[in-house]
C-alpha cells in the first residue's frame, strides 16, 4: 500500500502537520509526568502515613508499653511495610522527575522527607576542597574573588580497619644493687593473648548481644582480611567472660537486694547426647522507673536445664519483697507463709489473664480463620472491655510516685476491679463446666488475691513486661544459634545478657561500656568495681578526630 497518498500536497500543509504532531506529542509527555506526578504524591503521602502511624505506635509503646496482644506484632508490620513504601515513593519521585523532563510545562514533583537528624559531634571529618575556577566562564576574566562556599555534607562508610599494637616495655637495671626493673605487661583477658579490649568486647557484643555465632564471625573476619579460627574465638569468650564476672555478681546483689521484682523465664534449648533438652533461661529484672523510684534498673539472668521449681526458689532464696509473674507453680513456693526466710508477695500478671479472653474475642483473628472460624464470646468480649478499662487508668499514672498511684487506683480502680470480681463469679456460677470461657475464669478467681494487690501498693505495675521484654533477645537469638552447647555455656549466656541488657536498660551502649570495663579492670581495685557498673560508668574521653584544613 502506497502510504505516499497520506502526505500533505504542500510546504504549508505538511508545516502545518508537524506543528500538529508536535502539539500533540507534548500534551501526551504532560499527561505522562502529570499522571507520573500524581502516582509520586499519592505513594509520598502513603510512605508519610506509614511513616507518622509508626511514630505514634513507638510513642504509645514508649509511655504506655504494650497495649494489646496484637499491638506486639503491629510495630514489626508497621516497620516492614513503611520500607516498602519509603522504596516505592523514592522509584515514583524519580519516574516522574523522567517525565518531566521531557516538558517544560510541568514541574516534577519533590517529596517532602522526614527531617534529617545532625550527624555526631564526635564523628571523624574529611573536608575535600574541589579545584576552584580559575577564570569566569561567562567573560573569561581572571579576576576572581572568593564570596563564600557551599558545603555538601556526605555520610560514608570506611569499612572496619584493624591494627597491631606493640608495646614496648623498656629493661633497666641498677646500678647499684643490679635489680631488673620493667613497666608490667599490658592486660589481656586471655592469658598470653594478644585480642585488645575493643575487639574482644566486639566479640562478645556479636554473640550474645546481636546474636551472630563464632563461625558466622569468623567468615566476617576472613572477608576482612583477618584469620581468626572459632577455638581462638571461643578462647576469648571464656576469658572475657571469666574476667566481667566480678561485675555479674556486683549486679546480681544489687537486683536481689530490690524490694520489687519482675520474674519470668524462656525456653533455650541445651545440647544433650544426640539431642537437645529444653532448658529455661530465667530473669529477674528490678525497675522502679513506673512510680518514679530513682534507683538505676537492672536486669538478672539464671539458666538452668529444665523447668523444677527447685531453680527460682535458689535463685530468690533470700528475696522476700514483691515479685510480679505469671501463675507459674514454680514460684509457689516462694509465697509459702512457712519459709525459712519471710515469704515474698504475690503479684500476679494482669496481660497473662487478659491474653485468654482476648484469644476468645478475638474479632480480627477469628475473620482470617474463614469457615473455620468459631464463635466469639460475648463473655470474653466483655471481660477484655472491662480488664482494658483498668489497663487505660495504668497508662494515665505511669511515672507517678507510688503514693499518687495508690491514691488514683483507690478512687478509680478499685470500684472497677469490685465489680470485675463479682461479675465474673456470677458469670462462673452461670455457664456450664464445659464452656472455653470458664477456664481463664477461674485461672482469675483462683489466684484474686494476687491480682488484686495492686490497689494497695502503688509499686506494683499491672503486667510483668518488664520481664518480658528482657528476655525477648533470647526469644529471637535462639532462632540464630539453635542451642547453647552445654550448661556452661547457658550459664555463660545468662552472665553476658546480664551485663547487655543492663547496660541497655540504662541507656548506655553495651560494646562501648564492655570495652572500656575490660580495658580497666584488671588495674581497678576491689574496693572500687562499682564505678564500672552501667549507671556509675563515664565514657572515656575521646581522642579529637583529626580533620584536615
Amino acid at each position: 500500500m502506497d502510504s505516499s497518498a497520506d502526505l500533505p500536497p504542500d510546504l504549508a500543509a505538511a508545516h502545518a502537520m508537524i506543528l500538529a504532531e508536535r502539539a500533540a506529542r507534548l500534551a501526551a509527555e504532560t499527561r505522562l509526568a502529570e499522571a507520573a506526578n500524581a502516582q509520586a504524591r499519592q505513594s509520598s503521602a502513603e510512605a508519610l502515613i506509614a511513616h507518622l502511624k509508626l511514630e505514634i505506635e513507638k510513642l504509645r509503646r514508649t509511655i504506655y508499653g504494650t497495649r494489646s496482644e496484637r499491638s506486639a506484632r503491629l510495630l514489626d508490620q508497621l516497620e516492614l511495610e513503611l520500607e516498602e513504601l519509603e522504596a516505592g515513593a523514592t522509584e515514583d519521585e524519580l519516574a516522574a522527575e523522567k517525565a518531566a523532563g521531557k516538558t517544560q510545562t510541568v514541574r516534577s514533583f519533590e517529596r517532602k522527607r522526614p527531617l534529617r537528624q545532625p550527624f555526631p559531634d564526635d564523628i571523624e571529618r574529611e573536608r575535600v576542597v574541589l579545584p576552584a575556577p580559575t577564570q569566569c566562564p561567562c567573560c573569561g576574566s581572571a579576576r576572581l574573588s572568593k564570596l563564600g562556599e557551599s558545603v555538601t555534607s556526605t555520610l560514608e562508610e570506611i569499612p572496619r580497619r584493624f591494627k597491631v599494637i606493640d608495646t614496648v616495655r623498656e629493661k633497666f637495671s641498677c646500678r647499684d644493687c643490679e635489680a631488673i626493673t620493667q613497666p608490667p605487661a599490658p592486660f589481656h583477658a586471655t592469658p598470653r593473648g594478644y585480642i585488645g579490649p575493643q575487639l574482644l568486647a566486639t566479640i562478645l557484643f556479636d554473640k550474645f548481644g546481636q546474636h551472630q555465632p563464632l563461625n558466622r564471625q569468623v567468615q566476617r573476619f576472613k572477608c576482612e582480611g583477618i584469620d581468626l579460627s572459632v577455638s581462638t574465638l571461643a578462647d576469648q569468650v571464656g576469658a572475657g567472660a571469666f574476667a566481667v564476672r566480678p561485675i555479674f555478681e556486683l549486679i546480681e546483689a544489687y537486683v536481689l537486694s530490690a524490694n520489687r521484682l519482675h520474674g519470668d523465664d524462656t525456653k533455650i534449648p541445651i545440647l544433650a547426647k544426640g539431642k537437645t533438652d529444653t532448658g529455661r533461661i530465667w530473669t529477674y529484672v528490678r525497675d522502679d522507673r513506673p512510680f518514679g523510684g530513682r534507683d538505676p534498673p537492672a536486669a538478672l539472668f539464671y539458666a538452668s536445664r529444665d523447668r523444677r521449681g527447685e531453680h527460682p526458689a535458689r535463685h530468690l532464696q533470700n528475696f522476700a519483697g514483691i515479685l510480679q509473674a505469671d501463675a507459674y507453680s514454680g514460684f509457689n513456693a516462694l509465697f509459702d507463709p512457712g519459709r525459712k526466710a519471710l515469704p515474698a508477695t504475690a503479684a500476679f500478671c494482669w496481660a497473662h489473664g487478659r491474653r485468654a479472653f482476648f484469644e476468645l474475642a478475638d474479632i480480627a483473628q477469628n475473620a482470617r480463620r474463614g469457615r473455620s472460624a468459631t464463635a466469639i464470646s460475648p463473655v470474653a468480649l466483655e471481660a477484655v472491655r472491662r480488664i482494658d478499662q483498668l489497663f487505660e487508668i495504668e497508662r494515665d499514672i505511669y511515672g507517678l510516685s507510688a503514693e499518687e498511684r495508690l491514691q488514683i487506683r483507690r478512687e478509680r480502680s478499685a470500684p472497677l476491679l469490685t465489680d470485675l470480681e463479682a461479675w465474673l463469679r456470677a458469670e462462673s456460677a452461670r455457664l456450664s463446666r464445659s464452656s472455653n470461657v470458664i477456664k481463664p475464669i477461674n485461672y482469675l478467681l483462683n489466684r484474686w488475691e494476687g491480682f488484686a494487690r495492686l490497689v494497695h501498693d502503688g509499686r506494683i505495675c499491672m503486667t510483668n513486661n518488664a520481664a518480658e521484654r528482657a528476655l525477648r533477645g533470647f526469644a529471637l537469638g535462639r532462632k540464630a544459634w539453635l542451642f547453647a552447647g552445654s550448661d556452661r555455656g547457658a550459664e555463660r549466656a545468662a552472665v553476658m545478657a546480664t551485663l547487655i541488657m543492663t547496660a541497655r536498660l540504662n541507656d548506655i551502649d553495651p560494646k562501648a561500656w564492655l570495652a572500656d570495663v575490660f580495658a580497666r579492670i584488671a588495674d581497678m581495685p576491689q574496693n572500687r568495681l562499682h564505678e564500672l557498673l552501667p549507671w556509675n560508668w563515664t565514657p572515656p574521653a575521646l581522642t579529637p578526630s583529626t580533620q584536615a584544613a
